[in-house]
């Protein structure tokens, strides 16, 4: 994709997207391992991490949807090792440790939250004695720094302590990874959590880690504005936007015009064009394809919005609700539900875009929810009849059976 500019249709623009992202490769046919998740972290750059667990905690979805069932400690054994750690990025992330030296600018940012930087004025105390306590007992969680009473009365207030992990973590005096049994953030020192080698790694300059981080982005978006360089990793357009104009002089961004886009775009000239996408999965409403909620609608025509927070009679799909890709389109949307006591993965509204490509891909996507399912122990799907695509569902999940 060399030369001056690049002209796309949308159609184009869309298998660029998703084969960055991974979905032009087939999925692994045999035991997915620690290279599959390696490959997949490559693509997408960096996970973003969410706590509802309605379905499944949202983390684990964006692997299911490129490789399908694996073993579900991939995430949790990388950490461990210390190949992934978890930083504020695009919100709260799961980033390579590879990438640790490219994050550093920000950890010397004040935190984004004015609350945590209100008590971190007011009690400066509190940093060290934190500090102290994970240095003597080991990775700690917040739960663990509760108000203790002495014969002065409280010790500290837990909200203050709570706040000063946040603060060390932003800063990368602290790491943290999720302590299985309820996500919470287990805190600890990095050079007891990450390799020595990535710790060691020189600090590069501002300017130049932040240009690393967009031409990560180029690549993990294939096709992107401005805007949506800058969101990837959460970074101002206006700091963006002089950086972009460097990697085009550098040659290592080219310019483009997508049909329909009223802003210019920019792609990474290593990057191929997919032939076409043959793929059906299930995204998670953080999935990097979906989590720009305006570049979903320029990409794929979806209007995408979480209803999570909605009262339940104003939800028009549902809680938790994720968008169905069926080859290079969102074609529908379900709002899933994993009743563990029941064994049951339960389709709480199933509604197709326009078009009939949902439809017409029932028997697939009724397969995915079967595959699902199994990947989560559970016994069978019951979908209720609510949304148009309910029915067409229920018809093909008589047959399903995983892939």
């Amino acid at each position: 994709m060399g030369g001056p500019s690049v002209h796309l249709d949308i159609a184009q623009a869309r298998r660029l997207a998703l084969g960055a992202q991974g979905f032009a490769r087939s999925r692994p046919a045999g035991r997915v391992d620690r290279r599959h998740l390696r490959r997949a972290i490559d693509d997408m750059g960096l996970i973003q991490i969410d706590s509802v667990n309605v379905l499944v905690r949202s983390q684990e979805l964006p692997l299911f949807a490129r490789l399908g069932p694996h073993p579900r400690d991939l995430i949790p054994a990388a950490t461990a090792d210390g190949e992934l750690f978890e930083y504020w990025v695009h919100e709260a992330s799961h980033v390579p440790t590879a990438h640790h030296h490219l994050h550093r600018w920000k950890m010397g940012t004040p935190h984004r939250w004015g609350g945590i930087r209100q008590v971190v004025r007011r009690r400066p105390d509190l940093i060290d004695t934190v500090l102290n306590r994970i240095t003597e007992e080991g990775p700690l969680t917040a739960g663990d720094l509760r108000q203790r009473r002495g014969p002065k009365g409280p010790w500290w207030d837990w909200d203050d302590a709570k706040a000063v992990l946040e603060h060390l973590f932003w800063e990368g005096r602290l790491t943290a990874r999720r302590r299985e049994r309820d996500f919470a953030r287990l805190y600890d020192l990095p050079e007891r959590a990450l390799p020595t080698e990535v710790l060691n790694r020189p600090t590069p300059d501002e300017a130049d880690a932040r240009a690393e981080l967009v031409a990560l982005a180029a690549r993990s978006l294939g096709v992107a504005t401005l805007s949506d360089l800058a969101d990837y990793h959460r970074q101002r357009q206006s700091d963006c936007k002089p950086i972009v104009r460097r990697l085009v002089e550098e040659g290592r961004l080219v310019k483009a015009e997508v049909e329909g886009w009223d802003e210019p775009a920019f792609v990474d000239p290593s990057v191929t064009l997919p032939r076409r996408i043959d793929t059906c999965a299930l995204l998670s409403p953080f999935d990097p394809v979906v989590w720009s909620r305006p570049r979903a609608e320029r990409l794929f025509g979806f209007r995408y919005r979480i209803e999570i927070y909605t009262p339940a009679p104003k939800r028009v799909f549902g809680y938790y609700v994720l968008p169905v890709l069926v080859d290079d389109r969102l074609v529908g949307r379900l709002d899933l539900k994993a009743d563990r006591e029941a064994s049951t993965l339960r389709v709480l509204s199933a509604h197709a875009e326009a078009g009939g490509l949902a439809e017409q891909s029932a028997g697939r996507i009724a397969r995915e929810l079967a595959s699902m399912a199994e990947w989560l122990g559970l016994e069978r799907v019951d979908v209720v009849a609510r949304g148009d695509l309910s029915e067409p569902l229920r018809t093909a999940g008589r047959s399903a059976t995983p892939t």
